[in-house]
């Protein structure tokens, strides 16, 4: 599980986020089928446009399937809600809670991690501050959302260079294009589309990722 304690590995990881919008009468099945394809780290539940009161229900589902498989449950954007559903952690955004309010609301057991982009300088201020790990992108192309950046790999050869905190890459990665920035020293790859939107299944296209990892 990618916990606090256990946050450093050796080898990169899938960081799982959930589509924009969940039918939940269909995703828990779908979820299931996705983790059954090999490691996945964690799932961030990302849902952006809708009242908290329907995230909160979404997370109440969806965080005993990721216990029972032992997948991190991180709430994107809303410390408040991560601690009221006893959720692993939550992940922060430029716009959103500030570091030390985040944390003070979740826990020190809690993992935090900090959207960056592409600045080195916010990507150290967090890990100064305590961050679990920061996330740089979106480094392709994606569908998901409008990127507020386009950095540089090389951002992520730098980081792993000169920082203990893990890096997650994010934006428009699939199997045919994460070994690049796995070979440039990445913890994660978070992905979106590339699991949810596979004609072939979330199960097949977990498989696919996690072989493109092994063989980077």
């Amino acid at each position: 599980m990618l916990m606090t304690s256990e946050i450093n590995q050796s080898k990169c990881r899938i960081y799982l986020i959930s589509p924009p919008s969940i039918d939940i009468n269909e995703f828990p099945k779908k979820l299931r089928s996705a983790l059954k394809g090999g490691d996945v780290a964690c799932l961030q539940l990302r849902l952006k446009n809708l009242p908290d009161d329907e995230v909160r229900k979404t997370a109440e589902i969806l965080i005993p399937i990721c216990r029972e498989l032992n997948v991190a449950f991180i709430v994107n954007d809303n410390p408040e809600i991560a601690a009221e559903v006893g959720a692993d952690g939550v992940h922060i955004g430029a716009d959103d809670t500030k570091y030390n309010d985040a944390r003070k609301i979740v826990g020190d057991d809690a993992i935090v991690g900090v959207s960056c982009y592409d600045s080195k300088h916010q990507a150290m201020v967090a890990a100064e501050q305590g961050a679990d790990y920061v996330a740089f992108g979106a480094f392709y192309p994606t569908k998901t959302k409008k990127p507020l950046a386009t950095p540089s790999i090389e951002i992520l050869s730098w980081w792993n260079e000169i920082m203990v905190v893990p890096s997650v890459a994010i934006g428009g990665i699939n199997p045919n294009n994460c070994g690049t920035l796995i070979n440039a020293g990445t913890d994660f790859i978070a992905v979106v589309g590339a699991v949810w939107d596979n004609k072939e299944g979330p199960e097949i296209a977990v498989k696919k990722l996690n072989d493109a990892i092994a063989s980077s």
